[in-house]
Parts: structure tokens; sequence; C-alpha cells
């Protein structure tokens, strides 16, 4: 399987800051990669670099077998990117930005029917004339979408392209992020929505600018060395989860509708949970193995490494 994007110890500094610390990846063609982390882990400064738009302190990466520092313009003409941060202009029609998109990439030979197509294969054939100023937010990314993918690049970053936006317009994004992939495009896509990784054939978890750990989001679920999950079944769910967030075998613990899931150092603590619940006249109906969500794994690696934070 060849590679389309790869890192190597990649580094970005701020001053005495350290954005990105060191972190090293290979993407397979035609996949879709994500990078899941809350906010302000690294997530951004890594998409940038890797677009070109930040220069590296240290290390390297190539996207399509190129450098992205010595060959950044060659880099560009064939990747796609939508910033997290909206790149729709507020006085330009829907109309006007993809067709300013396609002289910009060089791709206005195309047939209007074309763009037509492309303009209603996002849902976006309504606004047409409407302002980018007046769209509403979820429509706002899809023109962002629309516009980055216009031009069928082999590589699309996508940072928070779901940020902020309902859950019918989530659901259509991902929609089109898979038919993309179908044609044989990679993608990159970074996240603080842990079932958004669900989509992905691979995931990185980042937390103060490392990578702590990667698999499919299967081999991660799975993996014991994350830890035991169990679901405490109790009518006070939420005393239960104050309660054994302090308990020195307890790595990770959530709010799981009206249960607590529970990540243990090792399954040979469920009894010592179960008394320790009891010793503290909590009401307990059961305590039972689960299947470890992502946001289990999560909770669970970032407290392994030193961090509390939890995307959401």
């Amino acid at each position: 399987m060849s590679t389309a994007v790869q890192a190597q110890a990649l580094t970005k500094r701020f001053g005495d800051f350290t954005a990105v610390n060191r972190v090293s990846f290979s993407i397979a063609t035609g996949s879709i990669w994500g990078f899941l982390g809350p906010n302000g882990a690294g997530k951004s400064t890594t998409i940038r670099m890797l677009c070109g738009l930040l220069t590296p302190t240290e290390g390297s990466a190539q996207v399509l077998g190129m450098d992205v520092v010595r060959e950044t313009e060659r880099v560009r003409a064939r990747i796609g990117y939508v910033s997290q941060k909206s790149s729709v202009w507020p006085d330009l029609t829907v109309d006007e930005h993809i067709r300013f998109y396609a002289d910009m990439y060089g791709t206005s030979a195309q047939s209007g029917a074309d763009l037509d197509a492309w303009i209603q294969a996002l849902d976006l054939t309504e606004f047409r004339g409407v302002l980018g100023a007046a769209l509403p937010q979820g429509y706002r990314q899809r023109l962002a979408f629309a516009c980055a993918a216009l031009h069928k690049p082999e590589v699309l970053f996508l940072d928070e392209p779901t940020a902020g936006v309902d859950p019918v317009s989530r659901r259509k994004l991902w929609d089109l992020i898979g038919s993309i992939v179908s044609d044989g495009a990679t993608i990159i896509v970074t996240t603080h929505y842990l079932d958004e990784a669900e989509h992905c054939d691979r995931i990185a978890f980042i937390d103060g600018g490392r990578i702590i750990a990667e698999g499919t989001p299967a081999s991660l679920r799975g993996d014991a060395g994350f830890g035991y999950a169990v679901e405490v079944i109790t009518p006070a769910a939420v005393a239960a989860l104050q309660f054994v967030e302090n308990l020195p075998y307890v790595r990770a613990a959530t709010l799981y509708g009206a249960a607590v899931h529970i990540m243990l150092a090792s399954p040979q603590f469920t009894d010592t949970l179960s008394g320790a619940l009891i010793d503290a006249h909590i009401p307990l109906d059961e305590v039972r193995p689960a299947a470890a969500s992502l946001e289990d794994v999560f909770a669970s690696v970032t407290s392994l490494h030193g961090s509390g934070s939890v995307p959401s």
C-alpha cells in the first residue's frame, strides 16, 4: 500500500512553547486518517505544517512524495484544505465562490453542468445567490468543502470541518468525505468529536503536542493496555462518578447515559471497585464488563500521560 503523507519527528515551537513535539506517522493512500484531541492539543498546527502554511522548527514531512518545505507550491497544487476558521468570504455569493475557485485551480474549463452537479451534490442549489455572510454555519462549511475539493485533490486536509455544525450537516459532510475517498483521495481530518472517529480507517490521539496512541478504532477500543472497561449501574450515577475518580486503580471514569463507564487498571479490581462503592454507601445495582468506547480509551490514555483533557 502506497503512502500519501508521512511525518518524521515533526516539531513546531513558538518561542518557548512547543505546540507540536516530534510527531511521526504515515498515512496510506486512499484512507481516512483522523487526528483527535482536545482544543490546543496540536492538531491544527500539524495540519498547517503539512499544507506548507507553517515551517517546521524541526523534523520533516512529505505529501505525495514531495517535501512540504522545499516543494511547497507543488504540494499545494495537489491538495485541498478546509481551515478551522471558515474560509468563506462574507460578500461573495455561493456561485461566485465556486467560479472563483474554479478559475484559481484552473478547472474553469469544466462545463457549467459539472459545476452545477457539484453544487447540487452539496445541497447548495437553493443558496447559489446567497452571500457567504448570510449562510447558516452548516452551509458555510459545505461551501468551504465544495471550494477545497472542487479540483479533485489527491489529499484533502479538513481541520475541524464539523465544529459548530448541526447533526444533519455533519452527516452530509461525512457522506461527501466517503464519496471522495471512494474516488481514490486521501483524507486527513482533525476533530474533537469522538463519534466521528468511527468513520476513520485509522486515528491518532494527540495531547500536549504528542501523539499518545494510534490505531484503528477497533484496535484502540480492544487494547487491554489502555484498561479494562466496566459499567456501573446505579441510581446515583453522579455520586458514583465523583467517588470513583479518586480511586488509585481507576484510570478514567465518564457518565454513559444513566450509568458510569470506568476504565480499571486490571480486571482483578472489579470486585475491589464493587466493595468500595458499597462501603461508600452508594446504591449499587450491578458492576458488569463493558465494551470500551473511544471516549473511554481516550480518557484512559490521557490519564496515563498525565492529562485530564477529554474531547467532546
